[in-house]
């Protein structure tokens, strides 16, 4: 999918990216107003609200009341909360991928393996990097694997920018609970060529499971991130009643 095929929204979350990326707007550089966005970009109001959202949901923006926004002072940091799919409406993390393999395969010869599901059973297998806005070098490396009868059009989807949670909302699968793991592990020597990188290096590898409203296993998804790029953390509010 090209710049010009992308929604709106995503266009303009894209530039905002770029501009970040590139250290046109460094850390803690105030954010123009949605208002002042709009007229830039020709769009609505609530078009530059979605861009900004999932740009604050990346950990790429910041906002305070009655401050406004501002870019981060770490380009890196990540909301376990948003990938662990509470906070899911857009791609777990900013960027586009780059689509290394997608197939289906039997559920015995997954590289993940969906618990109780039968070793016959097809499952659909993508492995992706997501790439960084600016560079287009890989940032972290990640594979899915669902069971096919919960997916079976994935791979004709836009592999890109496709997140695997909406996706499964779209196609109305109702999707019950998530849990994530995070760990820490010596990188091995096919991800040390990906992120090129001396093998060895700390790295920090995600494993994520999902499961549908009838308790089964709707997807397995693994992610690898350095650890000297990576840094996460848990948003809640603190406004009770």
């Amino acid at each position: 999918m090209t710049g010009r095929d992308l929604p709106l929204h995503a266009r303009i979350r894209r530039e905002l990216e770029s501009r970040i990326a590139q250290g046109r707007w460094p850390a803690g550089t105030r954010v123009p107003t949605e208002a002042e966005l709009g007229e830039e970009f020709g769009v609505s109001r609530i078009t530059v609200q979605r861009a900004l959202r999932d740009l604050v949901a990346a950990g790429l923006l910041v906002r305070y009341r009655r401050r406004g926004t501002f870019v981060a002072q770490t380009a890196s940091e990540r909301n376990l909360l948003r990938s662990a799919g509470l906070l899911l409406s857009g791609p777990e993390m900013h960027g586009d991928h780059r689509v290394i393999s997608a197939k289906v395969v039997s559920a015995g010869s997954a590289r993940l393996r969906l618990p109780d599901l039968p070793d016959d059973e097809a499952v659909v297998q993508v492995e992706r990097h997501k790439l960084s806005p600016d560079s287009g070098r890989a940032v972290v490396a990640e594979l899915a694997v669902l069971p096919f009868r919960l997916a079976p059009d994935l791979l004709d989807q836009d592999l890109v920018s496709a997140t695997t949670h909406v996706y499964l909302r779209n196609r109305g699968v109702a999707l019950a609970r998530s849990r994530l793991y995070v760990e820490p592990c010596a990188l091995d020597a096919a991800h040390a060529e990906v992120f090129g990188l001396p093998e060895g290096t700390p790295v920090f590898r995600w494993l994520r499971v999902t499961w549908a409203a009838d308790d089964t296993v709707a997807e397995h998804f693994q992610a690898i991130l350095p650890a000297d790029s990576s840094r996460f953390y848990v948003e809640t509010s603190l406004d009770l009643p």
